[in-house]
């Protein structure tokens, strides 16, 4: 499923700037994250237990790919972790990180979201996600780092649009 994606380009002209698309990462010489918080009938938050690194606890999402813009990433990576599709309700916010790499930063896009059928019965590929769960936000999977609660507890509440700068994760074992 592509979606439909509305460009918010500003055409470059001969005056030296650079073209500015809905890819703004690669453009700026940064990467692009897309992730999405999907909210159980219940309240419950979706997570998704990563089988690399530090084994962590995350909302589906990742990096988006060459040409994507944040949306389509977010739509990708939905699909590619849990092995169903989504449909975007909003953009919860956008969230910079200089640091995510020693020599890049990323800007993270959120995006809450509903599923438009049931998950399967496994990941699709557990050589990237382990398993996943429904949690309340009060009593989080652990490992988890505060800015994957952060996104989660944002999304939660409808009435802001969130701008933040990502310092250092700090970790919750």
């Amino acid at each position: 499923m592509k979606p439909q994606v509305v460009d918010a380009a500003v055409a470059g002209g001969d005056d030296g700037w650079p073209t500015v698309t809905n890819e703004l990462g690669p453009i700026a010489g940064h990467a692009l994250g897309a992730a999405v918080v999907l909210i159980g009938p219940s309240g419950l938050i979706l997570f998704v237990h990563h089988n690399y690194g530090r084994k962590n606890w995350e909302i589906p999402g990742g990096n988006c790919e060459v040409g994507e813009s944040a949306l389509e990433g977010a739509l990708r990576e939905v699909h590619e972790e849990l092995g169903v599709d989504a449909r975007i309700k909003r953009c919860v916010g956008v969230y910079w990180e200089p640091k995510w790499r020693p020599d890049r930063g990323m800007h993270h896009f959120v995006f809450l979201a509903e599923l438009l059928a049931a998950l399967p019965s496994h990941p699709p590929d557990p050589r990237e996600i382990i398993e996943w769960g429904w949690f309340d936000l009060e009593r989080p999977p652990r490992p988890i780092s505060d800015f994957t609660l952060r996104r989660a507890r944002d999304a939660v509440r409808e009435s802001q649009f969130n701008f933040a700068t990502v310092t250092e994760r700090t970790w919750l074992e």
